[in-house]
């Protein structure tokens, strides 16, 4: 069982969610834990267990952050929007930096998502 961090940007929440339900099967055997915004959505669209952190803006990167970088995380799939600018970029960069620095699985869009659990 793997342990998968779920977020999204607000324009790609839809996007995500919809990739959760189309592998909910797969996904239901993992330990889940999103973003507040992002794992609520994924809860109500989808059913499945997720364990939620704040939201992103406040503190929910860095949460998932601190998970990397203890060890507690596994997998970090991560629906970007590279078309709008954020406010919290500066917690987005940490994160994705952090995913990087620990060698963790990492998915930034659909197709790399496919990808990442197709190899758990």
């Amino acid at each position: 069982m793997a342990r998968i961090g779920l977020v999204a940007h607000d324009d790609k929440k839809d996007e995500l969610v919809a990739w959760v339900l189309a592998n909910r099967e797969t996904l239901a055997a993992h330990e889940l834990w999103g973003t507040g915004t992002t794992g609520g959505r994924v809860i109500e669209g989808t059913g499945l267990s997720v364990t939620c952190l704040k939201s992103g803006p406040l503190g929910g990167d860095a949460q998932l952050g601190a998970m990397i970088a203890e060890g507690r995380l596994d997998v970090l799939i991560f629906f970007q929007d590279p078309l709008t600018a954020l406010p919290h970029d500066v917690d987005v960069k940490a994160l994705n930096r952090l995913a990087t620095l620990y060698d963790t699985l990492f998915a930034i869009n659909r197709a790399t998502a496919d990808a990442v659990l197709a190899a758990l």
